[in-house]
């Protein structure tokens, strides 16, 4: 029997809030997202997340995520390639973690806590992939000293830094093996020059609380970091080494979203500068239940970041999207109701379809028009339809699919419909319809013109 988690029909709730049909963020709308950590590799934007519990009232979080575009609209989930059994020596605690890629190798460092101590303590996960799977390089912890957040900067010289804390804030310069480290662990001095004066919390003098994020732009080194908690906003510094002296800027993004946290994430795509970050936006969300989103913006002229504010919106598109090309049915801008599942075989589909759910890919590019469309489904209840909606989920109806029952939820057939007035470009809306209970699955759809 399949037993529907609990942010699928807050998910489906989300629908029912007004103009939520055309907000974008948060990017992952199927379950709860938090600790962005963006990536760029071979003209996409992968983003590895932590996931949230749903009903979560602490930082129950068991697994990672992995999802990637390349228009930064229409995002793909690429399910969960690591988690806590990925490390032997783990008990609990899949917190927040950074990705960076060296000589064909991924490497995925993570907070968890050490069953043998009880402490917090950093993992290495490596793969051959962007999406994994990633097994443990180590099989202990890299360096341990009961603190959380790791991020990983690799110089334009080939040496690569390792940075974590939380309250303090410490480095070891890595080896080429992005396993070990040379040196010893070195704290980066947290002065008010550096990171600014706290006000409200005299254990810590400064604004610094966790989450660094260091990178280099135009010869300048940046840590970006949040601030201050509860609740956190997002401060940074700069500094001419990656090192240090640091000097604090001020706020990236204000304290705002209903999540007592922020963590963020910054990367250069194809021209534009983009901030990730999460908060509570998602029906039932909260300080434990968060969303990652993303912003776009424009470094000033003196290289100072401007203030960034939440928007429902997000980025615009880059591009359109083909539809005369095969689409994962994991793909979309916003997805209504369902969840998403793995694949028998591999892969990941989209599953625990009801009457009235939804996908929505932004900007699909029609050009003359289209004849039919193809998509592959199963079900093992009698099935529903696949109404094409142009514009809204109860936009124009260029289609309907009809699918049956196939005598199982991976039970995979392939079945095509006729298609009139889908032509230019247009959000298009695939609405599922039928009876009660679960309807069908969908794995990938592809029109033909």
């Amino acid at each position: 029997m399949r037993i529907r988690a609990g942010l699928a029909v807050l998910a489906l709730s989300a629908a029912l809030v007004p103009g939520s049909a055309r907000a974008d963020n948060p990017i992952v709308q199927t379950i709860y997202t938090a600790d962005p950590a963006p990536l760029v590799h071979n003209g996409r934007v992968y983003v590895y997340t932590g996931h949230d519990e749903d009903g979560s009232t602490y930082f129950t979080m068991r697994d990672w995520r992995v999802y990637s575009t390349a228009d930064m609209a229409n995002w793909t989930d690429h399910g969960s390639p690591m988690s806590l059994t990925t490390f032997s020596w783990a008990s609990a605690d899949a917190w927040a973690g950074h990705v960076t890629e060296r000589n064909g190798r991924f490497y995925w460092y993570v907070p968890v806590k050490n069953r043998a101590t009880g402490r917090m303590a950093i993992g290495v996960g490596v793969a051959t992939s962007p999406t994994g799977p990633f097994t443990d390089a180590l099989g202990r912890p890299l360096v341990e000293n009961g603190e959380i957040d790791p991020n990983v900067f690799i110089d334009d010289d080939g040496q690569a830094y390792l940075y974590w804390g939380n309250p303090n804030l410490w480095y070891v310069r890595l080896n080429t093996d992005m396993t070990s480290y040379s040196g010893g662990v070195t704290s980066i001095p947290l002065t008010t020059a550096g990171f600014g004066a706290r006000t409200g919390n005299t254990g810590r003098p400064t604004l610094y609380e966790e989450g660094p994020w260091v990178y280099k732009r135009n010869g300048l080194y940046y840590n970006v970091f949040a601030a201050e908690c509860c609740s956190e906003f997002i401060g940074y510094s700069t500094a001419p080494g990656p090192t240090g002296p640091w000097t604090y800027r001020g706020t990236v993004m204000p304290r705002q979203g209903g999540s007592f946290t922020n963590h963020a994430g910054i990367v250069d795509f194809n021209g534009g500068s983009y901030f990730f970050y999460h908060n509570a936006a998602l029906p039932g969300g909260g300080g434990f239940t968060r969303s990652v989103a993303v912003e776009r913006f424009t470094y000033r002229s003196d290289g100072t970041i401007p203030a960034i504010t939440m928007t429902a919106a997000g980025p615009a598109q880059i591009g359109t999207v083909n539809p005369f090309v095969r689409h994962e049915g994991e793909t979309s801008a916003w997805a209504s109701g369902v969840e998403t599942e793995p694949t028998a075989g591999g892969g990941i589909n989209v599953g625990y379809i009801d009457n009235s759910d939804y996908l929505k890919v932004r900007g699909v590019a029609f050009g003359g028009g289209a004849r039919t469309f193809t998509a592959r489904v199963a079900s093992a209840s009698a099935g529903g339809r696949i109404e094409l909606r142009l514009g809204g989920p109860s936009g124009t109806l260029a289609g309907t699919c009809t699918v049956g029952g196939t005598g199982g939820w991976q039970n995979w057939a392939t079945v095509s419909c006729p298609v009139t007035g889908a032509s230019g470009t247009h959000d298009l809306y695939l609405r599922f319809t039928g009876g009660t209970g679960y309807l069908l699955n969908l794995d990938w759809w592809q029109f033909n013109a």
